[in-house]
């Protein structure tokens, strides 16, 4: 008998607060736009400015990285940029008046020897139709002959290169290869800003993942945080109430734990995916109904600026 009457009473329970919470209506969830600010060079926390709960503007400073591979790129980088507008200098002006002088001696040396090698030949010539010496001899001579005459000719067009400038392809590489070193320094001025984490709207801290000294590894979320101004109210209902929702609807959303009541609009209705999040507490459907997310936008971000995310509100439908 008391086996059936504790049965009973449960059964009552449980009717009692399904009555109750279709009288409350569908319960739903608090919702705030969140962002995260993540690093892009690795790099260890040197300073921390803020905590958990601080809001900050746009613009602010929220950490600093240790980055040393920085400094060692840069100066692997200004080092290669004073190589390369020295290659380009050089290639613009020309040789210098000492290096021109050294080619003007070599020139003077290399004539010497092709005016000997001119007057050897000339005199053989006549030996070896007398056949006072062998043909091999004058062969060798005339060998000699052209040597120094292709020397000469080398050291000529040399000058003449550097009387009238280098080659404009020879300048137009040696510029490529300057901006390709000031390119190579540009990027490590731009990961040097990156050390300083930067918050890009204004927004609520509501997560620090890593404390000082730790390393943060690029493309790691380092702050998460909320917007002000992007408070919403989101509720999973089924298929079959969808003919009592509609987009622009006006409807009161009530706060549980404050008891406040938020006049606004329904500003999105959409299927959700099977795995998705749900917000409703209990949804009341079958098993082979699509559920649906309806987004509740406050009319006045005012009223509900002191609201806490996250906390369980209700629709009427």
């Amino acid at each position: 008998m008391k086996k059936i009457i504790t049965l009973l009473g449960v059964a009552a329970l449980v009717t009692s607060c399904g009555n109750n919470s279709k009288d409350i209506g569908i319960q739903g969830k608090t919702e705030q736009d969140e962002i995260s600010v993540v690093g892009k060079i690795p790099g260890r926390i040197e300073s921390l400015f803020v905590s958990e709960g601080d809001f900050v503007s746009k613009g602010d400073t929220l950490a600093i990285l240790d980055a040393p591979e920085v400094d060692a790129k840069r100066a692997q980088a200004a080092g290669a940029v004073k190589s390369a507008e020295a290659q380009y200098s050089m290639s613009v002006t020309g040789a210098t008046k000492n290096q021109l002088a050294q080619l003007n001696a070599k020139k003077a040396a290399l004539q010497e020897q092709y005016d000997f090698a001119e007057k050897s030949i000339n005199r053989l010539k006549n030996m070896v139709q007398d056949s006072l010496v062998p043909q091999q001899t004058y062969d060798e001579a005339y060998a000699k002959y052209q040597g120094a005459k292709a020397q000469l000719l080398a050291v000529e067009a040399e000058i003449a290169d550097v009387e009238h400038g280098v080659r404009l392809e020879q300048q137009q590489m040696a510029l490529g290869q300057k901006d390709r070193a000031l390119g190579a320094l540009l990027e490590v001025d731009t990961a040097e800003n990156e050390r300083f984490i930067i918050a890009p709207a204004d927004m609520t801290i509501e997560v620090v993942t890593l404390k000082q000294g730790e390393l943060a590894l690029p493309g790691y979320t380092l702050f998460k945080g909320s917007l002000p101004g992007s408070t919403y109210f989101r509720f999973t209902i089924a298929e079959n109430d969808l003919s009592k929702v509609e987009k622009g609807k006006e409807v009161t959303v009530r706060v549980m734990y404050n008891d406040q009541e938020v006049p606004s609009t329904i500003t999105l209705v959409k299927q959700l995916p099977a795995y998705a999040n749900i917000a409703t507490a209990y949804p009341d459907y079958e098993i082979e109904q699509s559920l649906f997310e309806i987004k509740v936008t406050p009319k006045n971000q005012e009223d509900v600026k002191d609201i806490f995310s996250k906390t369980t509100v209700t629709l009427k439908l």
